[in-house]
């Protein structure tokens, strides 16, 4: 039996402690955070503490904390012969290397701690200091994944730039739509079904083939009425994004 430790108790620690939970290879034997009160939830599952100087020996120790407190939290990890991971986006592995076994577990999906997710179609990108520690990585990842990609840290920092403008600058934009609608009372529900469409798009096109709406058709007149329609605050988002899709696809404003 694989022994885990997690160290966290947000969006990321709560779904992989569900997914860990679930599978038959693997035991969490603890939880880590340093407020105790965020740890109310695992402590009917699991052992739980908020002295990082108490954590029990294990195979992994899993870091789902904040990108800012990993160096701080790998300090106290130091004596530690299991693999320590970490699961940003954005830290390079090199965070990493006081240790001994170390590597990174990056689970490429956006986490809301009440909103369940099909762990086994999330792609888990991992590194490793040495080709023994990415092979025993993988066979964690495929616990609870059958997607597990090798991505060196430059390649994962590029594909967490992308999943902010795939991902949170997208979701913004929905809040934008969502405000426009509020004020004109219109039910937001009714774009729901573009989205759908928009999204599920790319699944046989590529995105740039995908694109349609008045900028990449240079409907100058419709993106001056638009203008008109925005308060000041939102003018400069949807003339600069015009602009960027029409220097994509060649035109001009």
């Amino acid at each position: 039996m694989i022994k885990v430790v997690i160290l966290g108790a947000g969006n990321v620690a709560s779904h992989l402690f569900m997914v860990f939970s679930k599978a038959e290879n693997l035991r969490i034997i603890q939880v880590y955070n340093h407020r105790k009160e965020k740890l109310k939830y695992f402590e009917d599952h699991t052992n739980t503490t908020n002295n990082i100087s108490d954590l029990k020996p294990s195979d992994y120790y899993v870091i789902a904390l904040k990108d800012d407190v990993i160096p701080e939290v790998v300090e106290n990890l130091k004596d530690r012969s299991g693999i320590v991971l970490h699961t940003s986006g954005a830290v390079n592995l090199t965070v990493l290397e006081c240790l001994s076994n170390f590597g990174v577990f990056y689970p490429l999906q956006t986490f809301s701690k009440n909103r369940p997710v099909d762990f086994a179609e999330i792609p888990v990108c991992i590194e490793a200091n040495s080709a023994e520690n990415l092979e025993k990585i993988k066979k964690l990842a495929l616990e609870i994944t059958k997607d597990v990609r090798e991505v060196n840290s430059e390649q994962r920092k590029a594909l967490h730039l992308a999943a902010v403008f795939v991902n949170n600058f997208s979701n913004h934009l929905y809040t934008l739509g969502a405000e426009i609608c509020e004020k004109n009372q219109v039910d937001f529900s009714i774009l729901r079904p573009l989205i759908k469409e928009t999204a599920s798009k790319i699944e046989s096109l590529a995105p740039k083939d995908a694109q349609t709406g008045p900028a990449i058709r240079n409907d100058q007149k419709t993106i001056e009425a638009h203008l008109r329609l925005l308060p000041n605050k939102n003018k400069d988002i949807y003339s600069i994004l015009t602009q960027s899709i029409q220097d994509f696809h060649g035109k001009k404003l």
